[in-house]
């Protein structure tokens, strides 16, 4: 009895390896064009996260155009874009394995700088998963929950990024009002 509970606290530590390994967040400084590339290891993984440009409120006025994003499958495709925007969420599944390309282009030579967060999400089938009467639909739940727990991760990055961008603009509306 011992060793199936020690096998199956073992296969969820791997789940939860395999769950922090996948995720990535770091901040981008765009002055024009600014690449960012992860590998998908499965075809139909879900890719998601989101971005957001920290200093917009600061510098831009109403004619700036935004900051353009696009992903690039392995094979070369679009697989999703955006235009003019200073910071959204996305999600897509992966039509293939390999390597994609997340690009940020910012049309002006401002330098701006952009919090960006992504994870890539692999829900096993129950081929994946191992014997022992495949601890059956337990670990697809304990998949599910991980995807669910990393969906509200991304969401409280992208909400902490955005009450990053609105703490700076009031920072310096009060400085202009005390200035003046």
């Amino acid at each position: 009895m011992e060793k199936r509970w020690g096998k199956k606290w073992a296969l969820i530590c791997l789940f939860l390896f395999n769950w922090a390994r996948n995720v990535s967040s770091l901040s981008v400084t765009v002055s024009d064009m600014e690449c960012v590339y992860e590998y998908v290891l499965y075809e139909g993984d879900t890719i998601s996260g989101n971005f957001v440009v920290v200093d917009h409120d600061i510098f831009w006025s109403s004619d700036h155009p935004g900051i353009d994003f696009t992903v690039t499958s392995p094979g070369g495709n679009t697989v999703h874009s955006l235009k003019g925007t200073s910071g959204d969420k996305f999600e897509f599944k992966a039509p293939r394995s390999g390597m994609y390309k997340f690009c940020f282009h910012n049309p002006y030579s401002t330098p701006e700088t952009i919090a960006f967060y992504i994870h890539v999400g692999h829900i096993p089938t129950d081929h994946d998963l191992a014997k022992d009467e495949h601890l059956n639909p337990i670990n697809v739940k304990i998949a599910e929950l991980r995807e669910a727990l990393e969906s509200v991760t991304a969401e409280q990055k992208y909400l902490k990024a955005r009450d990053t961008r609105h703490r700076h603009s009031k920072l310096l509306l009060f400085s202009a009002i005390a200035l003046s």
